[in-house]
């Protein structure tokens, strides 16, 4: 799951929900202690989407 994950494909777990990554521009971000100004550098992160069979056996 992690290699797929990486190579950027999908992973869905069939009545549970699926894993993707997005990509998230580079942007200006603030460092909280000192409230100075920083370069947040591009990057990919984990997503997951709950499938319709889960999201209907948690909405009891």
């Amino acid at each position: 799951m992690s290699t797929s994950l990486e190579q950027g494909n999908r992973v869905e777990l069939r009545g549970f929900g699926s894993f993707g990554t997005k990509g998230r521009r580079a942007r200006d971000g603030r460092n909280p202690k000192t409230g100075a100004q920083v370069q947040v550098d591009a990057k990919r992160v984990v997503f997951f989407k709950a499938g319709k069979e889960l999201r209907e056996r948690v909405d009891v």
